[in-house]
Parts: structure tokens; C-alpha cells; sequence
């Protein structure tokens, strides 16, 4: 889900593949005996990557705690990392002799890093992780060749957070389709001045759903190649609709999504399309003000062209064990604890979509909790091709919006985003 280059990666695969600091399937690390005791006792100082602040830290505390219970005499660290040029970081770091143990990744990063075999071969675990109650898109794109290597972690729903008082001024109800979604947006910025709906020109997370909506996609298999879409006439029809909610933004036009709101907070814009958990940021808080007031926010999921939820971009992670970890079994403790229901349970509470699909009444029976479950149903992923991070990497999409955002026309510009996809998708 996240903006990176894997162009490393594929060049880094014989190094990974072909080290032998770790086999393919968990071992220990260390061992010790105790008399006639053969038992062994396996201890170490393992390392787990998280990226960003979604990981709570209540779950935080939970693996540390849980982890370092289970293991005597060993410690577990975690390390936050930031999302920018982390690609790069996981594929330096990994390649070398000190590797972390467990690692989170952007779902649309996955299929890079396991067709690199990047990864210790988790098929064998795939039941005790949680096996068909797992996120099954995410295990798609956390599996290569008919093995599993990088497990679901969380999904992040996006939902569309309003302000009522907006909606009133503008004398507009919730929208039950996607067209009076955008009519919304035009009626709120002309009674308001404000933004419809906050969307930057880079933003493209938030403009996929119009493609999908309307019959379109990004790109599709077919023979053993991707065949671009954007510039079909289904998409076309997604990418009109994308330019008359962009027309409503107040956002950079080269803008992108980041702190999004922030933006919202200042009072300027009457919706915004944000992650479920943005929605505890959106409201004033000790450590931020905000020009709205709780009792001003509403949300709801973005509907579809003909009602119901629409088919929103699935943002979320994956977690793998790097296949030179020097801690083989330890990392896989504990990314069972991470896929634990005592864990999930607490990513589920805290608005994140758990990785176990039978614990989605964690989420809650709230509005943002309703409102994620209608969209998790729908939600997609980006093309599961092992080169799709380089199309992240090099802009593509990005620039495409950008040019709708600032008036070239759409069919040019889609037509020269279909070339370039294709030209790294097929390489």
C-alpha cells in the first residue's frame, strides 16, 4: 500500500537466496541443556520491524510482554519504522548479516519481496497462523509459486468522514451511490466554499475506487503479461468522475494524501476519504487542535455506482520473517503471538481490520465500525504482479491524477500511464 521501489529487489534475490545465515523453515537459534534434560531451551534477542504509528501500543506491549513470558532470557525490540524509503531499507538490511527477525511490509510490496524468495517459507505454519480464517487477499499477495511467505497483518478500510454541519448548509443527505457522492461534493463546495471533498492530485488510493466502480482496473493478466486498462472506456468513465471530486478540492493539485487531517481540521473541507483509524484524529485532543468538534463528524462508507459499499483500495500490511534472520524459531513465536486472536483482538479494537476474518466484531457496532465492515467486504488490492512496486516507485499513477487534477485531458493521459505500466509490469 505504500510508495517504494522494489528495483533492487530482483537483483538482491540471489543474495538472499543464496545465504546461509537461515534455512527456509524456522530452526533454533541457540540451545542449552539442564543435566539429563535433552529439552532444548532456545533463547535470543530477537528484533520485529512495525512501520508507522498503526500499530497500537497496547498490541506493542502485548507482543513484548507475551514474547519474553513465553521465552526466558530472551528479549524482544521493537523498531518503528518510517514508510518513506523503506523498500530499499527492508532490502538492504535484509540482504545482510543483520537482519531483523520479523518484518512488516505494504500489502502491495509483497509480491516483489516473495517472488525475490526474501522470505523463510511459512507454508508449513500456514494452519497455526490462522489458516483459511486469514485474509484471503492478503495471503494472495503474501504467496509465490504455491508457498506462503508473508502472512496478512492488519487491512486499513478507507472510509469517508464528513462534516455535518456542512451537510446541512448544503442541504445534502448521505449518499447511497457514487454519483451523488461527487454531486455532493459539488453542492458542498458551492454553499460552503469549501472543499466537496479533500483530494489531492497524487492521491491515488482514494481515485481507484471510481476506476473499479465503473468496470475499469489498473491492469490485468492475460497470457502470461499485464495488459494496462486506464485508458479503457469503463475506466475512462471512472477517471471523468474522479476529475468532477477533484474540481470540488481546495488540496494541492500536486499534493499528496499525508496528514490528511490536518488538512481537515482546519475547518476547510466538508469530506474527507481517509484510513478508519484517521477518524480518532479528525476531532480535537490534547495533543492537536481541530476546528471541528466530535459531535460535527459523521462517516460512512463510500458507496458504490449502483449502491451498496464500493469496491475501495484494501491498505493494510503483511508480515514476513526475513530469510536471513539469525532466529529462525523466536521470529516465528512471535509472529504467531502477532497472529493471535489475543492480539487481533486488540488491532480490531483499535479501528485496524484484523488479519483474522472471524474477529471482525472487534471492530465494534459503532458508526466507523459499521462503516468499516460494509467496506472490508469489498475491499481490493493492487495488481499482484512482483513488479507493481515499481510502478508506486516511479510515479505513474501519481502523475496521471496529477495531470486530471490540473485539466490534460484524460484519455491522453491514461493512455501514456497504460504504456508505462505495461512497460515495467512486463519487463
Amino acid at each position: 500500500m505504500r510508495k517504494g521501489s522494489l528495483a533492487v529487489i530482483a537483483a538482491s534475490a540471489l543474495v538472499l537466496s543464496g545465504c546461509a545465515a537461515a534455512e527456509s523453515t524456522p530452526e533454533a537459534s541457540s540451545t542449552a541443556t539442564s543435566g539429563g534434560d535433552t529439552t532444548e531451551v532456545i533463547t535470543g534477542d530477537i528484533r520485529v520491524w512495525v512501520n508507522g504509528g498503526d500499530t497500537p501500543q497496547e498490541a506493542r506491549d502485548y507482543l513484548k510482554a507475551t514474547f519474553e513470558e513465553m521465552h526466558p532470557g530472551s528479549t524482544l525490540t521493537i523498531e518503528q519504522q518510517d514508510w518513506g524509503g523503506l523498500v530499499e531499507k527492508l532490502t538492504t538490511t535484509m540482504s545482510g548479516n543483520d537482519s531483523p527477525d520479523v518484518v512488516e511490509i505494504g500489502n502491495t510490496w509483497a509480491p516483489g519481496f516473495t517472488a525475490a524468495l526474501a522470505f523463510t517459507d511459512l507454508t508449513p505454519y500456514y494452519g497455526e497462523l490462522g489458516g483459511d480464517d486469514l485474509l484471503k487477499g492478503f495471503v494472495e499477495v503474501g504467496s509465490y509459486d504455491g508457498s506462503f511467505y508473508a502472512a496478512p497483518y492488519y487491512s486499513g478500510a478507507r472510509l469517508v468522514f464528513y462534516s455535518k454541519e456542512d451537510y446541512a448548509a448544503a442541504g445534502v443527505s448521505v449518499p447511497t451511490t457514487l454519483e451523488q457522492y461527487v454531486s455532493n461534493a459539488e453542492a458542498l463546495s458551492a454553499a460552503t466554499g469549501n472543499s466537496g471533498v479533500y483530494f489531492p492530485g497524487k492521491d491515488w488510493y482514494n481515485a481507484l475506487p471510481y476506476i473499479w466502480e465503473t468496470g475499469g482496473d489498473v491492469a490485468v493478466a492475460s497470457g502470461g503479461t499485464w495488459d494496462a486498462q486506464l485508458s479503457s472506456p469503463a475506466s475512462l468513465e471512472g477517471l471523468a468522475l474522479v476529475k468532477r471530486a477533484m474540481d470540488t478540492s481546495l488540496a494541492a493539485k500536486d499534493g499528496d494524501e499525508a496528514e490528511s487531517w490536518v488538512a481537515y481540521c482546519t475547518g476547510k473541507h466538508s469530506m474527507l476519504s481517509a484510513p478508519s483509524w484517521a477518524g480518532g484524529l479528525l476531532v480535537p485532543r490534547e495533543d492537536a487542535p481541530c476546528e471541528r468538534s466530535a459531535e460535527d463528524l459523521g462517516v460512512f462508507a463510500l458507496p458504490g455506482i449502483d449502491g451498496g459499499a464500493a469496491q475501495v483500495f484494501a491498505g493494510g500490511s503483511n508480515i514476513a520473517i526475513p530469510k536471513n534472520s539469525a532466529n529462525q524459531e523466536l521470529a516465528l513465536s512471535a509472529l504467531k503471538i502477532m497472529l493471535s486472536p489475543e492480539y487481533q483482538t486488540i488491532m480490531g479494537n483499535a479501528g485496524l481490520v484484523p488479519a483474522l476474518t472471524s474477529l471482525g466484531s472487534t471492530l465494534g457496532d459503532g458508526e466507523v465500525p459499521q462503516a468499516v465492515a460494509a467496506v472490508a467486504a469489498n475491499a481490493k488490492l493492487t495488481p499482484a504482479s512482483p513488479n507493481w512496486a515499481d510502478v508506486e516507485a516511479a510515479g505513474i499513477l501519481q502523475d496521471l491524477f496529477v495531470k486530471i487534477a490540473t485539466g490534460d485531458d484524460i484519455a491522453t493521459a491514461a493512455a501514456a500511464a497504460d504504456e508505462a505500466i505495461e512497460e515495467l509490469l512486463n519487463r
